[in-house]
């Protein structure tokens, strides 16, 4: 980690210090309310609970503190990534989205955006800028891909985008702002999904949308309050406590996905495997140069869909869960969601747990597999 994120990561649990009077208790009070006090001219404050929420504002607080932008929270990763969409685009634009990425943002522009008129292309991550950007009003790339973990130059896609008149969008949930903050590569706008590591708890679903744009920022923020598409004071609440830990988390996970993708790499069970933290890997330079760190998330192939349920399934210290970036280890046979992988491909999100009992319990299981 750089000096930069030591210093955020530090200054994150003491963000309400300099508002705090004698008295008023340090951990985040939660606030439960639909309305407020507000005789006469009550602009400035908080009056209704589609406008504002004191619990909102402080995770936002937060948020804004990691991105270095300035933040709007929504109760889900799918409802930021809509409100980028229904805020900036109108009918007869054209937008780019990854075709090995998430894939409900397709189907949302499938069957919600194009409807109204806008027309959706796709390119795989990995090759993203080929064919450059020209007509585009928006590209939208997540990076690492999910489930695949190929990457995209998001500093070279940025000024591509930015030399056609295209807003780049960047979905940053694998990698959270201390693993890459792709704002400071040239990003208009960071779409995350704050439900995965950075509650870290797979309790709430939660969202952001991060902008150094003024009038984006407008635009997002005016959807939410007139859609009413606002998070819940308590699940702002979870993730505010979640990211009070974000750093010690991530950092452990990512640690010990680097030692598990070694070893996985030389296990006889695993083929395709991807973990940008690889020498190997071919994303692998690409990841050293924009990524703080190489993530926790590692991917490959099993023999067959019979033997990756087994591998997940019978793995004492794994959850076989979707989602990912929570305490627990956990996997997915990614195939039965619908992504275009091999029905033997796993998705493994590495958790909090103790690296070497983990390492133990992930071979037993593959050994099993391979008997």
């Amino acid at each position: 980690m750089s000096e930069t994120a030591r210093s955020r990561a530090a200054a994150l649990p003491h963000l309400r210090r300099s508002r705090l009077a004698k008295g008023d208790p340090i951990p985040l009070p939660l606030t439960m309310a639909a309305i407020f006090h507000a005789p006469g001219d009550a602009t400035g404050f908080n009056q209704y609970g589609r406008f504002s929420n004191p619990t909102w504002d402080a995770v936002e607080h937060m948020l804004a503190h990691l991105e270095d932008a300035p933040c709007i929270a929504f109760p889900s990763g799918m409802a930021a990534i809509s409100a980028v969409f229904f805020a900036l685009l109108k009918s007869g634009d054209r937008i780019l989205l990854p075709s090995d990425g998430y894939h409900t943002t397709r189907a949302l522009a499938e069957r919600f955006l194009k409807p109204f008129g806008v027309t959706c292309d796709v390119r795989p991550t990995s090759t993203f800028l080929d064919g450059g950007f020209e007509g585009y009003r928006l590209a939208f790339v997540e990076s690492p891909a999910n489930p695949g973990l190929d990457i995209c130059d998001i500093a070279a896609a940025a000024e591509a985008a930015h030399k056609e008149g295209a807003v780049l969008v960047v979905d940053n949930t694998t990698m959270t702002p201390f693993g890459q903050r792709p704002l400071d590569l040239g990003a208009d706008i960071v779409v995350a999904a704050d439900t995965k590591a950075a509650n870290g708890h797979s309790d709430v679903l939660f969202g952001h949308v991060a902008s150094r744009d003024a009038e984006i920022i407008t635009a997002v923020s005016g959807w939410r309050e007139t859609s009413g598409g606002i998070p819940g004071p308590f699940e702002a609440w979870l993730v505010h406590r979640g990211l009070e830990t974000l750093d010690v988390r991530f950092d452990r996970m990512c640690s010990s996905a680097e030692v598990i993708a070694r070893r996985l790499k030389a296990h006889r069970a695993i083929s395709s495997l991807r973990f940008p933290g690889l020498e190997s890997d071919p994303s692998h330079n690409l990841a050293r140069a924009q990524m703080e760190r190489f993530g926790f998330l590692i991917s490959f192939v099993l023999a067959s869909e019979d033997k990756a349920e087994d591998f997940i399934n019978n793995c004492a210290l794994m959850q076989a869960a979707t989602s990912f970036g929570g305490v627990h280890t956990s996997a997915e046979r990614r195939a039965k969601r619908g992504d275009a992988v091999l029905p033997g491909f796993v998705r493994l999100s590495v958790g909090c747990e103790p690296v070497e009992e983990l390492w133990r319990a992930i071979e037993a299981s593959l050994d099993n597999i391979s008997a």
